[in-house]
């Protein structure tokens, strides 16, 4: 997951271990099933099919659907094709930034619109690729919260490097105290905190991901139509929701709308935590 994972839980010692164990193995499995870095994997099989057809399992059909409907539901936003960008955009905190002709070079290697996928086969253009980035972890976080819950009781969160579930209120009665990290401090400060009952969260943001020119900040969000980082969004937005995998499009999809990101999210009804202003109406 290329991040800390863990998982905290208030059963018994020896039911601890045994839960950290079953989740310390399917989170092994998601990452080598659906790491674009680990050859032979599906995702590997699919990038490299060179326009041909590749047949794929149900759960893989799963996260394709769900990526489909992300798509669709934000307009053409939310693009697990756009990863092909990494190619001209390395955001290593340098000032490096890419060309518009560098741009229009991989620009048209990129829209979910142009993959044929139905039932279990999926194809697209040679030199395409998919990336799962932007809803693996979320997905492994609530596939993780499922196991754990099959096997106990016990109030517990799952945490991948900061994508999290909530099960339920501790047995103190008391719900979980969330940090929203501090994005100027990342990983050292918080600006908050959110008591949650049950649920999902998940962030977007640059604080760990970004290039700096002239003062000016560029995120590592890309717009997947222009291929430039988005601007004027937050510096970081932490969004609430049923499951870890909504609350993680939707962040980044927030985040994808620059300025008018938390317009959109209060349209969609959600708790949100907006920073870089420090405001919050969780």
């Amino acid at each position: 997951m290329a991040s800390p994972c863990e998982v905290l839980t208030e059963a018994p010692h020896a039911e601890a271990q045994e839960i950290l164990d079953i989740v310390s193995r399917d989170a092994w499995r998601i990452e080598e099933k659906f790491s674009r870095y680990i050859a032979g994997n599906i995702i590997h099989q699919i990038n490299s099919a060179g326009g041909s057809s590749v047949q794929v399992d149900e759960e893989t059909a799963r996260l394709l659907y769900y990526a489909h409907q992300c798509f669709e539901l934000s307009g053409g936003m939310f693009d697990i094709t756009s990863g092909v960008l990494r190619r001209v955009w390395k955001f290593d905190g340098s000032d490096r930034i890419a060309t518009q002709e560098e741009i229009e070079k991989v620009l048209p290697l990129v829209g979910w619109g142009k993959v044929q996928f139905k039932d279990l086969e999926i194809s697209m253009p040679k030199g395409m690729e998919i990336d799962l980035g932007g809803i693996g972890k979320e997905f492994a976080v609530d596939l993780a919260a499922g196991l754990i819950a099959a096997q106990s009781k016990a109030s517990f969160v799952v945490n991948f490097g900061g994508d999290l579930f909530v099960s339920g209120m501790r047995a103190s009665g008391e719900p979980w105290s969330i940090g929203l990290d501090d994005p100027n401090k990342t990983g050292e400060e918080s600006v908050g905190m959110v008591k949650l009952e049950r649920g999902g969260v998940a962030t977007s943001g640059d604080a760990r991901r970004f290039l700096l020119k002239d003062g000016v900040r560029y995120s590592h969000i890309l717009n997947p139509k222009t291929g430039w980082p988005v601007t004027d969004a937050p510096r970081s937005v932490m969004v609430l929701a049923e499951t870890c995998i909504e609350a993680g499009v939707l962040s980044t999809v927030a985040m994808l709308q620059g300025k008018e990101a938390e317009t959109f999210l209060g349209n969609e009804g959600l708790c949100t935590g907006v920073k870089g202003d420090q405001r919050s109406n969780c």
